[in-house]
């Protein structure tokens, strides 16, 4: 397998390689006339052509999701602790900003390489999601990056659009998007970097459906990426988005494609990983090594970190969409660094990792690593800006049509407790769809991690205050899933919500939206399955009967058991509507006008007890 992909047109990667060759040929005998003592492994060129160790910078990022354009409210916000113990919140993101970063970042810096760690696309905003995400592949492409692990919502679309973002080609369905300067349609040429999926194999052949690793090499220097996402991708995807998939474990994998790098000589690796951890500080700068290395972390990575080879010389990750810059030993004892830069193209990653020429390993001990802010004080990348103006010509009709009313802000995924204003008005939207199926429809319940922003008061263009467009509503739903009826008993629906914090979840909880009248409570004192009080379950104010029927309302991820929450799955007498970004708004739509908003709900349905 040749672990160096071929560019489809000219690039700074291509420069790179063509620059080596030349220096290789031109300074050969230079190199070959150096002491034994420089450390030379054969690499020549430039002014560091006689040090044994080179500095190489390594750029990161993860969790895109399509936000091209800054992303609104407290989504495009990073929290900073200032020097005298405060905090500050600071407005963050957007391509035309992370390009301009990147781009100063790495001035100055002849060894430079950018990575990501997965969900690039997939629960994009309409600008990008509209164009299933092709806008935003463009932008990658623009700002070099070099090389990407997926995620899971690498797979909303499943394996063969995965394989189109990758390889191009128009739309299977949609068509050709843009035009060339002839009026005909022009083929979306797809991704110029590696998506890595060592841990996603196909079923039937046992073979990764993308490429495991990808080395980079400049002047000499090699450091090999691997790339993976969680092994748990399957509860958090829809089914048909994996169907014939296998997802394997994360340090397994890893492991495995170290020793085959090891093998072929590469012995500086970065693992790119797609699962993250729980940072004890919400402020991206805080000390994650306080009191002792890896203290300010937990969760899923830290275990993780804590299993994969000491061959590996830093874990660039994701998928929490949190912030962090941690030392976790490696099982060595040998200190590690693990980054996270939050989400949405809000913060980037730069870590120094000095390459020593004659052990051709990163020396551990000079590691350094720090989270930057994208600001928005900074100047615009001027083609990003280019290419967000000519897909939003396209998207406008669309984006800009009026569908609701509100009368403030209505938090969803920035608002930070378990439940959302926005979720319950989302759950109460559903319930009213569903009950327009079949009037006998009980109640409604939404998954967390379907809502994708906040709705926010203030215009984001010429709408006016206090108006939701079309594609603001597509943000905070962008994943097309459908309004299912099923039947459950009144046992299954404890289960089902126990199954919110026990089980798989007992260590990062996914606690469901729930409708108007639905009301329990949450004991976060407790451990597992006993947070939820059984007892304090109560539907329209009466307990729930464990031998009654009820018919609920939910999305087709949950009702095919997504999110660690099998017992959804379960349901009888299905019926399915349409699709969730509809019946949302629908529901505006028939309950606000310009003279009566929407107020954001109290988000009382879950008492919690801390």
């Amino acid at each position: 397998m040749s672990t160096t992909p071929q560019p489809r047109r000219p690039g700074r990667r291509a420069t790179r390689v063509l620059a080596a060759a030349a220096s290789l040929a031109t300074l050969g005998a230079l190199v070959a006339a150096l002491p034994a003592s420089a450390g030379q492994d054969g690499a020549g060129g430039g002014k560091d052509g006689g040090k044994r160790t080179v500095d190489v910078q390594l750029l990161s990022f993860n969790d895109f999701h399509g936000n091209l354009q800054p992303p609104a409210g407290s989504s495009g916000q990073v929290t900073e602790k200032q020097h005298d113990g405060t905090e500050k919140k600071i407005d963050a993101g957007g391509v035309e900003y992370l390009a301009t970063s990147l781009r100063t970042a790495r001035k100055a810096h002849p060894y430079s390489v950018t990575a990501a760690a997965g969900d690039l696309i997939g629960a994009s905003p309409l600008l990008s999601g509209l164009f299933h995400d092709e806008p935003t592949i463009q932008a990658m492409n623009k700002l070099d990056l070099d090389v990407t692990s997926v995620g899971n919502h690498e797979f909303d679309e499943g394996a063969k659009e995965l394989a189109r973002i990758q390889n191009g080609g128009c739309h299977p369905k949609d068509g050709c998007f843009e035009k060339d300067e002839k009026g005909r349609p022009k083929k979306f040429e797809g991704a110029d970097y590696p998506y890595l999926a060592a841990n996603v194999t196909d079923e039937k052949t046992g073979k990764p459906i993308l490429k495991p690793y990808w080395v980079w090499k400049h002047k000499g220097v090699k450091v090999g990426f691997i790339g993976v996402t969680l092994e748990g991708t399957p509860d958090i995807v829809s089914a048909e988005g994996i169907k014939g998939l296998k997802f394997h474990d994360e340090i397994e994998t890893v492991n495995k494609y170290a020793k085959i790098l090891d093998k072929q000589g590469v012995k500086s690796i970065v693992t790119l990983i797609h699962e993250g951890g729980a940072p004890a500080s919400q402020t991206y700068n805080y000390d994650c090594d306080s009191p002792g290395a890896g203290d300010g972390i937990s969760g899923p990575i830290t275990d993780i970190a804590k299993g994969i080879t000491p061959k590996v010389d830093a874990l660039v990750t994701g998928h929490t969409h949190a912030a962090y810059v941690c030392t976790i030993p490696d099982p060595s004892g040998k200190p590690r660094m693990v980054t996270s830069a939050s989400s949405y193209g809000k913060l980037y990653t730069d870590t120094t990792l000095t390459y020593d020429r004659r052990t051709k390993d990163i020396v551990r001990t000079s590691v350094k690593s720090a989270n930057h802010v994208v600001s928005r004080e900074q100047a615009k990348a001027p083609d990003m800006t280019s290419l967000i103006n000519r897909w939003d010509k396209l998207a406008a009709p669309i984006a800009n049509r009026p569908v609701g009313y509100i009368s403030a802000d209505i938090p969803g995924r920035g608002a930070g407790v378990p439940e959302s204003p926005l979720g319950d008005l989302i759950a109460d939207a559903q319930l009213a769809h569903a009950k327009s199926l079949d009037p006998e429809a009980d109640l409604a319940l939404m998954n967390p991690g379907g809502i994708r922003s906040d709705l926010v008061h203030k215009a984001s263009g010429s709408e006016g205050d206090g108006v939701v467009t079309y594609g603001e509503a597509f943000t905070v739903q962008p994943f097309s899933n459908t309004v299912n009826l099923v039947d459950l008993t009144g046992a299954q629906l404890v289960t089902a919500l126990k199954q919110q914090v026990g089980g798989a979840n007992e260590q990062s909880p996914k606690i469901l939206q729930v409708s108007d009248g639905l009301t329990y409570t949450l004991d976060m004192t407790k451990t597992g399955a006993d947070r939820v009080v059984t007892d304090s379950i109560k539907l329209n104010g009466k307990a729930l009967d464990p031998a009654a029927t009820y018919r609920v309302a939910l999305n087709s991820f949950l009702a095919g058991g997504g999110d660690g929450l099998p017992e959804l799955g379960k349901g009888a007498k299905p019926l399915v509507g349409a699709d969730d970004l509809k019946a949302f708004n629908d529901y505006l739509s028939a309950n606000s006008s310009a003279g009566k908003p929407i107020a954001p709900p109290k988000a009382d349905r879950i008492t919690i007890v801390k």
